[in-house]
Parts: C-alpha cells; sequence; structure tokens
C-alpha cells in the first residue's frame, strides 16, 4: 500500500511539473515571433508564397491545438492564389496522446478555397505537394520501428466545415467543375460509434452542363479493422439542371451496410426516385429494394424499377420487378424472374392506350464483363421474342435478336392530313417549272433530321417480322441482318416477301460525317408493281409482274436533300401488265381522223381509266444529282411498238421523256377497228409535268408527216420496180422473161 501511495504521489508531482511547464510554455511563447521563419521556410520548401494574415493562438492545456486566422498559400513559382481559409482552429486531447490513441475536440474550417489545375499535359497543381509527402511518408517507413502496434485510434468530438468552395480547371478536357457552399457539419466520429453527419453544395460544370444543389443527412457507423461501414436514415436531395435535364430532382432514402472483409453488403427499405423534363418531355423514375443481401456466395432480395413519361398526349409507363438472385464471389447476379409491364398512352393509339406484358430472365456476369437476356410476351399487339447478349463493358457493344409475329406501324402513326400525298392536281399541266418552284418551296420549310444519335451506337443483331405494315406499305418475312459502330450502320442482307414476289439487298447509313450518306442496293423479282407503287407512293402509273435492280446512293439532311443528290442505275422489266394514264392503242385508232382534219398536235391530261397493255416493257436509268436519264426505253404489245427516252428529275418531281408509239404492220387493230391506209405510223408521245399528274401532247403533225413519207416512199419504190421490170401495161406483161432468176431478185429489192 505504500508503494502505491508513493506512485501515486509520485503521478501527482509529475501532473504538476507538467502542467506547470505547459502554463509557463503558453505564458511565454509567442507563435507569431516565428511568423517570418515559417513563412520562409515554406518558401524554400514549395517555392509557393505562405500568407499569414490573422493572429496565430496556441493552447497546450488541457488540449493542445491551434487558432490561426486568415491564410492564403500560392501556386508554385508564382503569385496566383492556390488554397485560402479564413478561419481554422483545431485542438486534440493531450493526455490520450501518450497511449497512441487520437482525440480530436474539434476541426472547424471557414471559407476554404482550394483552385485545382490539370494542364495540358495531365500534371495537377499539387503533385510538388504530393511528391514531397509521399517522400517523407517513404523515408518514414524505412526508418519507423517495426513492432506490429496496432494504429491509433481515432476519435473526434465534431466537425464543422463552412462555406468552402473547390474549383477544379481541366485544361486538358477543356472543361470547369466548381463545388461551392459546401458545408458539413459531424457528431462524434469514432469507431463503434453512431455519428450524424449533414452535408450541403452546390455543384456547377460545363462539360456535361450541370447545375445542382445537394442536401445530405445520414447517420455512419463505422469499423476500421473490419473495414465495415454503416449508413442508416439516409436522406438524400438533389435539385438542379444535368446536361440537357431541367428541372430535375433526385431523392433517396433508406439503410445501407458494407463489410468489404466479408465481402458482404446489404440494404434495407432503399428507395430512389427521379424527376425531370428533357425537352418538351417529362419523366419520373423509381426504384425499390426493400431488402437486398449479397454475402459470400449468395445474392438474395427483390427489386422493383417504374419509369413514367409524358410529351404532349403522349406518353408511356414501364415497371420492371424481379427477385434477385446470384454468387457474390463470383460477382454473378441475376433476376431469374423478371416481369416487365409498359403501358402506352396517346390520341393516335387504337382507344388511345396500349400495353403490354413481357416475361423472362436478366444474367450479369462482372468478371466475364456479361450481359445475357431473354424475353418474350406480347407488346402493341405483337408477340414478342428478345434475345440480347453484351460482352464487354467498355465499349458497350450488345448484340441484340429480335422476333415479332406482326407489326402494323401504322396503326401508332400520326395520321396524314388530306391531300397530303399528292401535288395539286389542278395545276399539273403547268408544266415542270412550277412544279420545281413549288417543290423548292416546300424544300425550304423542310426540318432536317438529326442522326448524330447513331455515331456513338455501337451494336448488331438481327429482325425478324412475320408480317409488317408500314407507311401502307405491305410486307412478310421480313429478315435483315444490322451492325452498328461509329456512326455507320450497315443492314446486311435485308429480305422481305412483298406483292406477290420478294426483295433481297443492303441497306448503309454513314452518320459520322457532318452530311449523312446512304446507299441501297436492292432486287425486286416477281412483283406486282401496281399494288406496290399504289402503297408505296399511291401512284397508279403501271400494272404488271416486275423486276427492278436498284443500286443508289445518296448524301442529306432533309428528304428534299437525298432527292436532289440522288446517284446509281436502276433497271425495270415488265410482263404482261399496262401503262396507265393513257390508251396509246385509241389514240392512234383515231389518227385517220386526226390526219384528215389535219391537226397538228394534241395534249391531254393523264387518266387513270385509260391504259395501254403490254406484253414486255423494259427500261434502264443512269441517276445522277437527282436525274434518273433513260434511252432505252422499250415496250411491246401485239398491236404496238414503243421505244423511248428522256428524263425524271427524281429532286424536282418532275419528267420530260419522248415515247414513240409506232402500230405494227396491220390495218386491224385489237378491237378489230380498220386503221385505214395507215400500216406503220410513227407517233411521238411528249410526257411532261409534275410526277403526281403528268401530261400527254400527242404529235400528229410529225405522224401525218411520217404517213404521207410512207405513201411517197411506196410509191416510188412503185414506180422504180415497174421500170427495172420492164413497166406495169399488158405488154411489158406479155413479153416472155429471158432472165426469170434475175427478175425475182429484183423483186425481193421491194418486198414484193
Amino acid at each position: 500500500m505504500r508503494i502505491v501511495k508513493y506512485l501515486l504521489a509520485a503521478f501527482g508531482i509529475l501532473v504538476l511539473v507538467f502542467g506547470a511547464v505547459i502554463a509557463y510554455v503558453a505564458a511565454t511563447f509567442d507563435p507569431n515571433a516565428y511568423k517570418p521563419q515559417l513563412i520562409e521556410l515554406v518558401k524554400d520548401k514549395t517555392q509557393r508564397t505562405l500568407k499569414l494574415d490573422g493572429a496565430v493562438q496556441l493552447a497546450f492545456w488541457p488540449s493542445i491545438g491551434a487558432e490561426l486566422g486568415k491564410l492564403s498559400l500560392s501556386e508554385p513559382r508564382s503569385e496566383t492564389q492556390f488554397a485560402a481559409v479564413e478561419g481554422l482552429r483545431v485542438s486534440l486531447k493531450l493526455l490520450p496522446l501518450l497511449s497512441r490513441e487520437v482525440v480530436v475536440n474539434e476541426v472547424v474550417v471557414k471559407g476554404a478555397r482550394i483552385n485545382l489545375v490539370r494542364d495540358k499535359k495531365g500534371r495537377l497543381n499539387i503533385a510538388d505537394l504530393t511528391d514531397a509527402a509521399g517522400a517523407g511518408d517513404a523515408k518514414s517507413r524505412i526508418s519507423a520501428p517495426t513492432g506490429g502496434s496496432a494504429p491509433p485510434k481515432l476519435d473526434i468530438d465534431h466537425i464543422e466545415l463552412t462555406d468552402a468552395t473547390l474549383n477544379f480547371r481541366d485544361e486538358q478536357a477543356g472543361a470547369q467543375y466548381a463545388i461551392s457552399k459546401l458545408n458539413l457539419k459531424t457528431g462524434r466520429i469514432a469507431e463503434g460509434v453512431p455519428a450524424d453527419i449533414a452535408v450541403s453544395l452546390a455543384a456547377r460544370a460545363d462539360k456535361p452542363k450541370l447545375d445542382i444543389t445537394l442536401d445530405s443527412k445520414l447517420r455512419l457507423t463505422f469499423d476500421l479493422k473490419r473495414e465495415a461501414y454503416a449508413a442508416e436514415k439516409l436522406t438524400l436531395d438533389l435539385r438542379g439542371r444535368a446536361a440537357d435535364i431541367s428541372d430535375l430532382q433526385v431523392k433517396a432514402g433508406g439503410n445501407a451496410a458494407v463489410d468489404l472483409k466479408a465481402g458482404a453488403f446489404a440494404t434495407e427499405g432503399l428507395a430512389v426516385t427521379a424527376s425531370g423534363k428533357q425537352g418538351a418531355s417529362t419523366f419520373k423514375i423509381k426504384l425499390d429494394a426493400p431488402k437486398v443481401v449479397l454475402k459470400g456466395d449468395k445474392a438474395s432480395g427483390d427489386m422493383v424499377f417504374e419509369l413514367e413519361s409524358q410529351q404532349g398526349d403522349q406518353g408511356i409507363k414501364a415497371k420492371i420487378a424481379s427477385p434477385i438472385a446470384g454468387n457474390v464471389t463470383a460477382r454473378q447476379i441475376s433476376l431469374p424472374q423478371l416481369k416487365a409491364e409498359i403501358t402506352l398512352t396517346g390520341s393516335q393509339l387504337p382507344g388511345k392506350s396500349a400495353s403490354g406484358v413481357l416475361a423472362g430472365a436478366l444474367d450479369v456476369d462482372l468478371i466475364r464483363e456479361a450481359v445475357r437476356a431473354r424475353l418474350a410476351g406480347k407488346v402493341l399487339d405483337s408477340n414478342i421474342k428478345l434475345n440480347a447478349t453484351m460482352a464487354g463493358f467498355s465499349p458497350l457493344a450488345p448484340h441484340i435478336d429480335l422476333e415479332l409475329d406482326q407489326l402494323d406501324v401504322d396503326k401508332y402513326l400520326p395520321s396524314k392530313s388530306a391531300g397530303s400525298g399528292s401535288a395539286a392536281s389542278g395545276s399539273a399541266g403547268s408544266g415542270s417549272a412550277s412544279a420545281g418552284a413549288n417543290q423548292s418551296a416546300a424544300a425550304g420549310s423542310e426540318k432536317p433530321f438529326d442522326l448524330t444519335g447513331l455515331r456513338a451506337l455501337n451494336a448488331s443483331g438481327s429482325l425478324v417480322v412475320g408480317k409488317l405494315k408500314v407507311d401502307n406499305l405491305k410486307v412478310s418475312q421480313l429478315r435483315l441482318q444490322f451492325k452498328a459502330d461509329k456512326g455507320r450502320v450497315e443492314i446486311n442482307p435485308l429480305s422481305a416477301q412483298l406483292y406477290q414476289g420478294g426483295m433481297a439487298g443492303a441497306l448503309t447509313v454513314n452518320a459520322a460525317p457532318a452530311v449523312p450518306t446512304f446507299s441501297v442496293r436492292q432486287k425486286l423479282a416477281g412483283v406486282q408493281i401496281g399494288p406496290l407503287l399504289k402503297d408505296l407512293a399511291d401512284k397508279d402509273l403501271l400494272e404488271g409482274r416486275a423486276e427492278v435492280n436498284l443500286d443508289v446512293h445518296t448524301q442529306g439532311n432533309t428528304v428534299s436533300a437525298l432527292k436532289r443528290a440522288l446517284g446509281g442505275n436502276a433497271a425495270l422489266k415488265v410482263n404482261d401488265g399496262a401503262l396507265r394514264g393513257i390508251d396509246i392503242a385509241a389514240a392512234l385508232r383515231s389518227a385517220k381522223d386526226m390526219i384528215d382534219r389535219a391537226k397538228g398536235e394534241q395534249t391531254q391530261q393523264s387518266d387513270t381509266k385509260q391504259k395501254t397493255d403490254f406484253s414486255e416493257l423494259s427500261a434502264s436509268f443512269a441517276i445522277s444529282q437527282g436525274v434518273a436519264r433513260n434511252k432505252d426505253l422499250s415496250m411491246k404489245s401485239p398491236l404496238l411498238r414503243v421505244g423511248g427516252e428522256g428524263e425524271v428529275n427524281i429532286g424536282a418531281s418532275t419528267i420530260d421523256y419522248l415515247v414513240k408509239a409506232s402500230l405494227v404492220a396491220t390495218s386491224t387493230g385489237q378491237d378489230g377497228k380498220d386503221l385505214g391506209a395507215v400500216r406503220s405510223v410513227t407517233v411521238p408521245i411528249r410526257v411532261t409535268g409534275s410526277l403526281a399528274a403528268p401530261s400527254y401532247k400527242l404529235d400528229f403533225g410529225a405522224m401525218l408527216t411520217d404517213a404521207a413519207k410512207q405513201k411517197i416512199e411506196s410509191a416510188v419504190k412503185d414506180k422504180l420496180r415497174d421500170k427495172l421490170l420492164g413497166g406495169s401495161g399488158s405488154g411489158a406483161a406479155s413479153e416472155p422473161e429471158k432472165d426469170g432468176g434475175a427478175r425475182d431478185k429484183l423483186k425481193g429489192l421491194f418486198g414484193r
């Protein structure tokens, strides 16, 4: 007992002596007297300028600490400010330091300002400080004794950071970021002790555009030895603008815990909502995870994701729900019973709404960077099968295979306004000049389409549609494979059955350049051309079974520009068909009357009630700058032979074409009518005007000249023959022929 008394007495004396020494030092030591030396030391070691504008106050008992007024630190070898604070106060309890315990009374920082810069070479303006600190750490590690002692304990009564600002200028990326009005306030920070933490800040950036405010609160508990952290009563409120999203609002709440050594993660009551505007659309997203546990080789829980978007009277709602399973050790997560419900609303939809359900599974392997999704169900009256895979997360390159039994796109598109199908028919005969002017006016009001979104697309896959209707065009057994990479989208092969025939070919779109380019290679065989043209372009021009070969290319940001830049070649062959709009045979049957009345020409508008039957029609086109030129038109029928040449201005939607129609060598037409003395007449027919309603001009003056020329040539041939054969009188006829073989040869020259 006496020894204990002596020890207590000795300890008391030591405390008194130590206290007296601290009191004396505190009373006699003036830290402000050492400011010049401290400034000079910082200048010598870092080449930075330290400014201490406020007074320095030290405390030694019962806590050791310092309080600084306004101070700043410059950039290396520059007077440009790097960091500054309006005030700083730090204090530590003295006695716990003797037991290797760090017990901090308080850390208070007011008005901190830090300006970070990364230059064009990627070097930060704090590199000299961090490099020096790293070197010092290395030296201390070398000289530190090895005893395996435990790290000092951390215990902070509270931390308070008010009105701090962090600016970051990235010269390498040409971007600026700023965090301002940063406030942090905590309760006690110590292992195993729940600490209330509150954070608020404002953040801005220019790449991408960002302007948000954030308020968050949570209760944090941690264990540094186990590397375990738990956040309870989490609340987060974020508002502002991000990229092209305005009125952004994000709220989150719940509990979460992570144990890094055990490889465990868990959430309870986690809920996240986000809403905002993107252009003319509004959206709302919600994620609920009532309970999720990831531990060891198991993963379990439930997840519900909801999406709602609205633009005008058009909207979409989607809900995705599934239990969660997987293997945490192997970093595999799956949604084995995934169910997606989709609802569309809009005035253009049948019944103003449409819905569908998909079910399947989703598997994610984080180690292999692999994703696989399998879904099937019914959406928009279509039975759907979807298989999607992805190998590698950087860059994202999904492969998607989609099958639909049928799809009527027209049911879900805005209806066309009345009269939009063709140009005004009343002005069809005004010629190509007015049609071209109308086309130019329409082109001036066009809104360019934007394909820049394809530049970031990196995907591949296939599409199969049993029956498809789009813009009134009907196809079946549509099959295609596609590949998209850096703005270039290639669809090859592309095949389908349509209008009792088939098509096969390829399509390429390149959106990488400022002006996108397009190329099409297609072959149509056995197609009924009449219904195809009627459904595709509302044109009733041709009938018959057609073969079409198309190899064209173009570029532009509007439909009119694409028409004007069209180039390539095309070929057409139609069997057992008809040319609608004019009855050439009927026109030629009236040729005798026209000749008798000596009329030179006749112009008439196309009339779809009239048509010209043919057994075969063929033509090829060379296309350049939106103009298709043809020189080899050939049309054959029992009565007619038709040829022609001219051009179709696709860009201006006009035609200027000369058709030459000839009667075959017969005096009776298809209907038995007598064509008179005209046995073989060629009639030029000029086709001009708009493609929507062309006009036909029959040049009967040229036909009259051709008929007269035939008669004159026939008379000359007869007289020349008679003269060579000895005349046409009876005497000449009774003379004996001395050379029958020669006379027969002469007869052959004149067709008799």
